[in-house]
């Protein structure tokens, strides 16, 4: 238990640092000759098991309006949906990748998916370690809605997918809030399903929410969904939010008083490599995909209100870190 709690305060540190380093980053565009799109050879290998939430994929999302749904087709210039961030500046957590907006790292296949994609070649006298950082310019815009992708995760040591959402820039972090729908690291096969609106420190220890969540890499495509509703007059609670893996609710969490507005946030997708989060491992030779199926943002989530109601009511409340 003892090495368990040290381990932990080593990650919260790590990230931490890494959060902290967000809002003073130089976001200068690097540029690419123009390249060809890589062929599809999505590399996702699992190297763990657990039990699985949920029972399979539903169909698709087709309840309420979908007001945000970017299409994937490889004749589509990513920018239409994505920001391409660059930099190799280890992002607060000694992460060795390099950002690039090269289409070697994110790009749209002929099957219509989204690929963000890290590269590490450990024996090249150039670039080691390369991947995609993408935020979308489409804003959460609703005071009430839901967000949902379906993806495929790379689970490989010293690699870490994720997708989440932080405010619009300019943003203080922190006190703005961050929002964690899908991240595992390291190739352990749990999800971290989390808000934090404080730092990873003892005086803002409660200021943190997580459920972990174990995910089945037999069957790597999983559904993740998040959903507020945040009224516009502000309380001691403003809102609530939950989390759902495979149509399952895993979280519940009340909006914290004085972050930013959801209506405010963006979607991020990425894979980190190495670093504090993933104990200092470095990811062999290899590709690792983080493969994006489908991403929408509709005005209700499936089931509508009344069944978010319901779930509310029988979902477990995030623990503090």
């Amino acid at each position: 238990m003892f090495f368990f709690n040290t381990l932990r305060k080593f990650i919260r540190k790590g990230k931490s640092k890494y959060h902290n380093f967000i809002n003073t980053l130089s976001n200068q565009n690097d540029n690419f000759p123009p390249q060809a799109t890589p062929a599809v050879n999505y590399s996702n290998k699992p190297t763990a098991s657990s039990q699985a939430t949920g029972g399979g994929l539903p169909p698709p999302h087709v309840f309420g309006s979908t007001y945000w749904y970017p299409t994937f087709h490889p004749s589509t210039p990513l920018g239409t949906f994505f920001e391409q961030k660059t930099g190799a500046h280890g992002w607060g957590n000694n992460e060795v990748q390099n950002y690039t907006q090269s289409p070697a790292n994110s790009f749209f296949t002929p099957d219509n998916k989204l690929v963000v994609r890290a590269i590490s070649k450990p024996d090249s006298t150039e670039e080691k370690y390369t991947s995609a950082r993408l935020v979308s310019v489409q804003k959460l815009e609703r005071a009430r809605g839901c967000v949902t992708a379906r993806l495929t995760l790379p689970f490989a040591p010293g690699i870490w997918p994720a997708f989440w959402m932080l405010p619009a820039e300019p943003f203080d972090w922190p006190k703005d809030g961050e929002i964690d729908i899908a991240e595992v690291w390291n190739a352990k096969a749990v999800n971290h399903s989390c808000i934090h609106w404080g730092h990873y420190n003892a005086q803002d220890s409660q200021k943190h929410r997580v459920v972990e969540t174990n995910i089945n890499t037999a069957n790597n495509l999983h559904e993740f969904a998040f959903v507020w509703e945040q009224p516009t007059s502000q309380g001691a609670q403003s809102g609530r939010s939950m989390w759902y893996i495979d149509d399952v609710p895993v979280m519940r969490a009340f909006i914290p008083e004085g972050i930013r507005p959801l209506q405010d946030f963006r979607i991020i997708l990425n894979v980190a490599m190495g670093g504090n989060v993933c104990e200092g491992v470095l990811p062999a030779a290899g590709v690792y995909d983080l493969v994006v199926h489908d991403l929408r943002m509709t005005d209700e989530p499936r089931g509508g209100w009344n069944r978010f109601n319901s779930d509310w009511d029988r979902t477990q409340e995030g623990h503090t870190m």
